[in-house]
């Protein structure tokens, strides 16, 4: 009996790794709101890639494009991380107002190459290699070079 109950729990395990597997989607099947998301802040970009990992809450989405920008989006179809190659700045409409604030006061030259949700806020990587941590108000309360 304790090997059948092992065994099924082995086996339940294995069922939950497989379906849980990233899954290639062609561009056509991405959400409503991802494909919006990608349209309206990188116009006539190509996605050249995209697939979908089951989550316990939910279907989560990445795009990669043809120009490198990759884009992971949450259960919700909302954009997660953003990142860009390190020639090319991310639009800064995504950019929260508070934080697009801060770095061209503080880092004119520079751009963000990175952006991503955190559970506290966001962290951002700048074309010099800086990295920068901003609470959800976009109050800067870490930076690393």
């Amino acid at each position: 009996m304790k090997s059948f109950i092992v065994s099924g729990i082995f086996a339940l395990l294995v069922l939950m790794m497989t379906a849980c597997s990233d899954k290639p989607v062609v561009p056509e099947q991405l959400p409503a709101p991802v494909r919006t998301f990608v349209q309206g802040t990188y116009p006539g970009a190509t996605i050249t890639f995209a697939q979908k990992d089951l989550e316990l809450t939910g279907w989560k989405y990445e795009v990669f494009m043809a120009d490198g920008t990759h884009i992971e989006f949450d259960t919700d179809d909302a954009w997660d991380k953003i990142e860009s190659p390190m020639a090319k700045p991310i639009p800064t409409q995504v950019i929260p107002a508070p934080i697009a604030t801060h770095l061209q006061a503080n880092f004119p030259s520079a751009f963000v190459t990175k952006i991503e949700k955190e559970r506290n806020g966001y962290e951002v990587e700048l074309s010099s290699g800086i990295d920068l941590k901003y609470n959800k108000q976009g109050a800067l309360i870490e930076m690393d070079d």
